[in-house]
């Protein structure tokens, strides 16, 4: 069997169906139920493969271990991430809170709290994940923290008290809008370094050939954009199936159904919107060199056998 590149995906990323498969393998939830032992003897085969052993494996047995690695284990440092800021925990935990969020939507108390508990969660996530060459300061996590937190009470406080006169239905869907807000402020703040110094620029051939501001921009917006999309589905089809339960009566007839089928209508929402949405854009995203800044374009012309392309890491 030939060497495998297990530094790159399995699937091809210029495709939107590899890159959905990519995604849909790094937040598989059953990872979660991997043990001490599965996650270091998967971490043992990735290491050793990697100094070019033979370890008698097959090939997909050698992509299962890198797909297990790859979920507990930070990429930049090697150390085992906690077990709530995994990828594979997006859809459990999202699913979660997000059926709490849609359940509990009327009294400022239950807003408050679970808003906190969200962006509290996404705080986690963002640490967990940050990355080892450009690490996010506590001050930077906490300066972002509080503001994603502050915009998020101030929309979804905001706007209950808006639409208390406006169908339930308009009610039911003011949470997504909270969510929404607070990753146009929480994605940014985390990324403030790239807007201020640039993101990376690469040639085809991994090659470093700049800085990019502009670049960053586009990254960043890309993500809000998928980060915002990949929650609509759990946070706009369970309120419209809710308001229909409630129109009929059923709700009133068992109350206690509400917060079970809200988180369950939201997993299975979170299971095919999460992979779908992170696939949206490419991870190596490209930008023509037409289209950047004119000292960093004016830069990379100078170069000789200059690219009309470059590259850059979009970011998740």
């Amino acid at each position: 069997m030939s060497h495998i590149n297990i530094d790159e995906p399995r699937w091809d990323q210029s495709t939107y169906e590899g890159r959905a498969k990519h995604f849909l393998t790094i937040t598989n939830p059953l990872n979660l139920l991997c043990t001490s032992g599965q996650l270091e003897n998967a971490k043992d085969v990735v290491s050793r493969y990697r100094k070019g052993e033979e370890l008698g494996l097959s090939e997909d047995e050698i992509w299962k271990a890198k797909s297990i690695y790859d979920s507990a284990f930070h990429p930049d440092t090697g150390e085992k991430m906690m077990l709530i800021g995994r990828m594979s925990a997006q859809v459990p935990m999202n699913m979660t809170i997000t059926g709490c969020m849609l359940t509990f939507y009327k009294t400022t108390p239950a807003v408050v709290f679970w808003q906190w508990i969200n962006q509290s969660f996404n705080a986690v996530v963002n640490y967990t994940n940050r990355s080892g060459d450009s690490p996010i300061s506590v001050q930077q996590l906490g300066t972002s923290y509080v503001m994603a937190t502050s915009g998020a009470l101030v929309t979804a406080l905001g706007l209950n008290s808006l639409v208390k006169s406006l169908p339930s239905l308009i009610g039911r869907l003011v949470p997504f809008a909270a969510v929404a807000s607070a990753n146009c402020v929480n994605i940014p703040m985390m990324r403030m370094k790239e807007l201020q110094d640039g993101v990376a620029l690469h040639d085809q051939n991994g090659n470093k050939v700049g800085q990019s501001k502009k670049a960053a921009k586009w990254g960043i917006g890309a993500v809000c954009v998928s980060r915002i999309l990949m929650s609509a589905p759990g946070m706009v089809l369970p309120p419209i199936v809710m308001n229909i339960l409630e129109k009929r009566g059923t709700l009133r007839r068992l109350p206690w159904l509400s917060a079970p089928l809200q988180v369950g209508l939201c997993g299975v929402c979170l299971t095919f919107a999460t992979p779908a949405c992170c696939a949206l854009f490419p991870q190596k995203s490209s930008i023509a060199v037409s289209s950047l800044e004119p000292e960093v374009r004016d830069k990379i012309r100078q170069l000789p056998d200059a690219p009309e392309v470059v590259y850059y890491n979009k970011g998740l």
